[in-house]
């Protein structure tokens, strides 16, 4: 009833909703004595129902199980939650349409006009709700088999705690709707309990310790879970799309599990935003990367000799395909020895900043591939000096700019550097700064940073050229 008020009101100024002052005037009927009470206890279950929706979405901070697991532990059944929402909805419409004094003939209209504008169901409960969640753009994020994989990579990399899933650990306390909410949600680790040896990097790399679909299949065992076959190609192939989908949200994508890997995914590395740090790469071309690609070398070796001597067709495919995967392999590395230097990544900059100077390490992504690609031009070109990542780079750019712009100097720590606050509560400049930029770059300044700047922007883009400027250089 409220709904179609406010639709009515807003035709009658100018089609403008959702006002401060178009809110304000929507007439609300006083509720008194046993209707009062009853809307209330009718708010109260209907909060707890969608709370209970809600601990199943990976995304929310209610976040408990995925649906398959969350039943099994909770007995939740969320198509009897959607039931009975429906219900206290069709409720809760009754008594306000009994309070505003609502005819049957025009609720009949109302209620008509309102189900063919929203596409809902009886209960006002959107239909996507009830079957799946509605990822970026609208694209559905199954709530099934693909939410409980999602769930056991979390569990693989030490994000969410199995112990829920096993009876290991009781399940949280049901919160109230005006309790603070959690530092974390209840279907991670408790801070203090995470557990002692977590994998920071996974690999698709079957027979390893850290191959990611060996950690999801032994979790999954763990749980008493079934899961299907061919998991190993869907976490290369299906995945990180599915999980971009589930961590975006308007015009915010923030995936938290970032896979890199070869043009055709036969091989691919997983970090998690969470567990990394400026070493991280370092870490993944020493100890996966070169390791792996030594490995296939001498397999091609081993190959090639035993077919010296002629080969079938399928061994000559066989030989074709194993040195198409060393090429992969080879130029994967390359990408990682000229980025590793250089990346510094800092949660505050936002993933997407983070993730940028890896753009040629997502080929098999191209959509995600461009997202980065513009982003790490724009890097470049000077747009986001805010970022932590310019002044790591570019710090004879940035930091003579934070004595112009206040913004950028509190962005980096050099208010006190170059502004003064004044008598009269304004800032100015200082004339003489306490400390020179000249100083500031040299100290923000190193050399290897630098080298291996260069060397990336001079690299081969996705044409085979390297990015020239306007005099035709490499932009450094």
């Amino acid at each position: 009833m409220f709904d179609s008020l406010i639709g009515l009101f807003a035709g009658k100024v100018g089609g403008v909703q959702y006002e401060a002052g178009l809110i304000q005037d929507i007439p609300v009927p006083v509720v008194e004595g046993p209707a009062r009470d009853r809307m209330a206890d009718l708010a109260q279950r209907a909060w707890q129902l969608n709370r209970a929706l809600d601990t199943t979405h990976e995304t929310s901070t209610a976040f408990l199980l995925p649906p398959l697991l969350n039943e099994r532990v909770t007995g939740v059944k969320h198509g009897a939650v959607a039931l009975e929402l429906a219900a206290i909805q069709r409720e809760i419409d009754d008594h306000a349409f009994e309070l505003y004094g609502i005819s049957a003939d025009d609720r009949a209209a109302i209620d008509a006009s309102s189900n063919s504008g929203t596409g809902n169901n009886d209960g006002g409960i959107p239909d996507d709700d009830i079957e799946e969640e509605a990822g970026e753009g609208g694209a559905p994020v199954s709530t099934g088999t693909d939410a409980l994989l999602s769930w056991l990579v979390g569990v693989a990399f030490g994000r969410f705690d199995p112990r829920l899933a096993t009876g290991e650990r009781p399940l949280p306390l049901v919160r109230e709707p005006f309790d603070p909410l959690p530092e974390r949600a209840p279907g991670m680790y408790p801070r203090g309990e995470e557990p002692v040896e977590r994998l920071d990097v996974l690999v698709d790399d079957e027979g390893h310790r850290s191959d990611l679909a060996l950690q999801v299949l032994r979790w999954a065992e763990r749980v008493s879970v079934e899961l299907p076959s061919a998991i190993r190609r869907w976490l290369a192939r299906e995945f990180f799309p599915l999980h971009i989908k589930m961590y975006s949200k308007s015009r915010r994508k923030a995936p938290i599990y970032w896979q890199l890997a070869t043009p055709s995914a036969s091989y691919s590395v997983w970090l998690y935003i969470h567990a990394f740090s400026k070493d991280t790469l370092f870490r993944v071309q020493n100890d996966y990367v070169a390791p792996k690609l030594a490995h296939e070398e001498r397999r091609l070796e081993s190959l090639t000799s035993e077919l010296r001597d002629g080969a079938t067709t399928a061994q000559r495919k066989a030989l074709a395909a194993q040195e198409a995967f060393v090429d992969e392999l080879r130029a994967f590395l390359d990408e990682l020895k000229r980025v590793a230097p250089l990346w510094s990544p800092n949660l505050d900059d936002g993933v997407i900043i983070n993730f940028a100077p890896l753009w040629r390490l997502v080929p098999q992504h191209k959509a995600w591939q461009k997202e980065l690609k513009p982003t790490w031009d724009a890097l470049c070109e000077g747009k986001y000096d805010w970022a932590h990542l310019a002044m790591h780079l570019w710090p004879e750019r940035v930091v003579p700019k934070c004595a112009k712009d206040r913004s950028l100097a509190i962005a980096h720590g050099l208010e006190e550097v170059f502004w003064v606050e004044g008598t009269d509560g304004k800032w100015t400049a200082l004339k003489t700064p306490t400390r020179s930029v000249d100083e500031l770059v040299r100290e923000r300044t190193s050399p290897a940073v630098k080298s291996a700047l260069q060397s990336l922007l001079e690299a081969p883009s996705a044409t085979g050229h390297a990015k020239k400027t306007k005099k035709g250089k490499a932009h450094a």
